[in-house]
């Protein structure tokens, strides 16, 4: 699943909102509707988009139901690094296929450092 992170400029910034909101391990994201495919989603990962880039994602725990009639997609606060990935924006929350998944990639890696523009620059040259 995809979801764009409205408001972070870059992965620090994610990953600082994440630490933010999380409490006993867990993150909570609020939607107004319970995915139809919410049972094939457990234990799937939720990805960020950032400019225009998948940047991150985190694991799907459950769907918790709210007294407001909206949804939590309660996540594990542990947000993983992936290789980024050109993804448009959008509204709400989209699937997204295991194929078309970015790979992880480690903290250590410079590829992740890279500017989102540098980066989207040196992938459509095939150089990355």
């Amino acid at each position: 699943m995809t979801r764009v992170a409205v408001g972070c400029s870059d992965y620090p910034s994610l990953q600082a909102r994440i630490a933010d909101y999380a409490r006993d391990g867990e993150v909570r994201f609020t939607t107004r509707f319970r995915p139809k495919r919410a049972d094939e989603l457990l234990g799937g990962k939720l990805h960020f988009i950032v400019k225009h880039m998948l940047v991150g994602r985190v694991e799907i725990l459950r769907f918790d139901d709210r007294a407001d009639g909206r949804v939590d997609i309660v996540c594990v606060a542990d947000l993983e690094r992936v290789q980024p990935t050109p993804k448009r924006a959008h509204q709400g929350w989209r699937y997204l296929a295991a194929a078309d998944a970015p790979q992880a990639i480690d903290d250590n890696s410079a590829d992740g450092d890279l500017p989102p523009e540098l980066y989207r620059e040196l992938a459509e040259l095939s150089l990355i």
